[in-house]
């Protein structure tokens, strides 16, 4: 059996004339691969006794992370000089102009998602994210709907096959892992895409979803009507809207309703918050009681409001824009005209 000493004598004057990373591989498959070196003595531990294999092993097995070692050092090493080589070799002048035709230009839905931000950071939400592949707890059972609730036929959805996961079809699916995992007070509001199946003018198979709810002690529907005039009012850019009320049925809040906004045309445009036409902009209600104790919440003592809206379509209303389906085109012309 080689000498100890020898192996590792051997080893680091091997590694001291290294190359590059396929000469530093040979090394390492010399000493560590299959029929290296050190696997080779591994092997005849079965001829020694008990104490003889407590203390050669263990000699070994130092030998072997000692190698390992060396070897991870010297590997990043060498990819370490690739890197800087490469980033000398691609070196860019910023000093230079950029070439118009490939000025970025920032998407109507981020911008959308971000007036939200804004808007909901100053009304005192906090933001918080969900995952876009759910099970059917988080995304139907919890949210009031069992199996055989017929709010699930609405939703189209897109289930994994082979799995009991789905990707999400609502937003809805982070309040109730933020109230399963928080205590009320809470104040939060959600974005992200969601998906069913459906396509048209006014549906898309993936799509952008925002949602805000509010739990606490004495929560009503005064309080959504404000909250609602106050996000409307600063998206639109207006002084004042006219908001209705209409009594609508979701599963997951009662009583529900649909809020329709005012709205004129004017030189073929929308003009939100003019007028005295109406038309359905998003879906909210006061939380179901039931909702409150699938997560954990004293529905005797707190109440809550939510309500949805969907990104794209407030993109539409303030940009004019007349297709759904543009939004996701990639048409480079969509974005030179709408983009910011």
């Amino acid at each position: 059996m080689p000498s100890l000493e020898n192996i590792l004598s051997e080893f680091n004057s091997q590694i001291s004339t290294v190359k590059n990373k396929e000469h530093l591989e040979e090394i390492r498959l010399y000493f560590l691969g299959k029929k290296g070196v050190v696997t080779e003595i591994f092997s005849q531990l079965k001829n020694l006794s008990v104490e003889e294999k407590k203390s050669f092993g263990a000699a070994i097995n130092k030998i072997r992370d000692e190698i390992t070692s060396k070897i991870e050092e010297a590997k990043n090493n060498f990819e370490d000089n690739e890197l800087n080589e490469k980033l000398i070799g691609e070196k860019i002048d910023v000093s230079q102009p950029t070439r118009k035709e490939i000025k970025g230009l920032i998407h109507p839905v981020s911008k959308v998602m971000q007036e939200i931000r804004e808007i909901f950071h100053d009304l005192g939400f906090e933001f918080a994210v969900g995952p876009e592949i759910e099970d059917d707890f988080h995304n139907f059972t919890a949210l009031n709907m069992p199996k055989d609730h017929p709010a699930r036929q609405m939703q189209d959805t897109f289930y994994l096959q082979n799995s009991e996961f789905l990707l999400r079809t609502h937003t809805s699916n982070t309040q109730i892992r933020k109230m399963i995992n928080s205590q009320p007070p809470l104040k939060v509001a959600a974005l992200g895409r969601v998906f069913r199946r459906d396509s048209d003018q006014t549906h898309t198979p993936m799509f952008h979803q925002f949602e805000g709810f509010v739990v606490d002690e004495n929560v009503n529907m005064a309080n959504l009507k404000w909250v609602l005039e106050n996000f409307l009012q600063k998206f639109f850019e207006v002084e004042k809207v006219e908001l209705r009320f209409r009594p609508s049925f979701f599963p997951f809040t009662e009583p529900s309703a649909e809020v329709d906004i005012n709205y004129s045309i004017e030189q073929g445009r929308i003009k939100v918050g003019k007028g005295d036409k109406f038309m359905e902009i998003l879906g909210c209600g006061m939380i179901n009681p039931n909702v409150l104790k699938n997560c954990n919440i004293d529905s005797a003592k707190y109440q809550g409001f939510a309500f949805g809206i969907g990104i794209e379509r407030l993109a539409m209303l303030k940009y004019g824009i007349t297709d759904l389906r543009m939004f996701f085109e990639n048409d480079i012309r969509f974005l030179q005209h709408y983009g910011f």
